[in-house]
């Protein structure tokens, strides 16, 4: 099997990406040349990460006859200081609103999808560390975060 895309040059620095059929536009703020009319191009590594993990996520609860009430991801990538600008950590936060007796359920597929189906996932822990949190009905039940690392995302949020 084999994904392809096709992408065209618009002008200035925007890009149209035909992916399945649909348009994907991405651009750069009016400050760098364009004409900001679509997000940069680096965060949609995290976009296929959330929608990847996310779809397993849900599969799983589905098959399981165990749908939740509320499903959202947050996903932080640290960037880079210096040139090239790239990823050097990734951080997803999972959260759920759902019965209480549904969290160990909704632990185990996030884990299902860490460990064994999320392909960019997969592809992304083989370059950069890529750590989680699940959140449900507000209470952290799980993180892989380095306790020093959490405790300033907390200072600073």
């Amino acid at each position: 099997m084999l994904h392809e895309i096709e992408t065209q040059w618009m002008g200035k620095m925007q890009f149209n990406a035909l992916v399945d059929g649909h348009t994907v536009v991405m651009d750069a703020p009016e400050r760098v040349g364009g004409d900001d009319l679509g997000p940069i191009p680096k965060p949609f590594i995290l976009t296929a990460l959330s929608g990847c993990t996310g779809m397993d996520v849900v599969s799983i609860l589905r098959k399981a006859g165990k749908p939740v009430d509320g499903f959202s991801m947050k996903v932080s990538g640290e960037i880079s200081a210096q040139p090239p600008i790239e990823y050097t950590a990734v951080h997803i936060i999972y959260d759920f609103q759902g019965n209480s007796e549904d969290k160990a359920l909704a632990l185990d597929a996030v884990t299902r999808s860490q460990e064994k189906y999320c392909g960019i996932s997969h592809m992304l822990k083989k370059i950069i560390p890529v750590t989680w949190d699940v959140i449900y009905n507000g209470e952290r039940i799980f993180t892989n975060k380095p306790t020093h690392v959490t405790e300033l995302l907390q200072k600073a949020a």
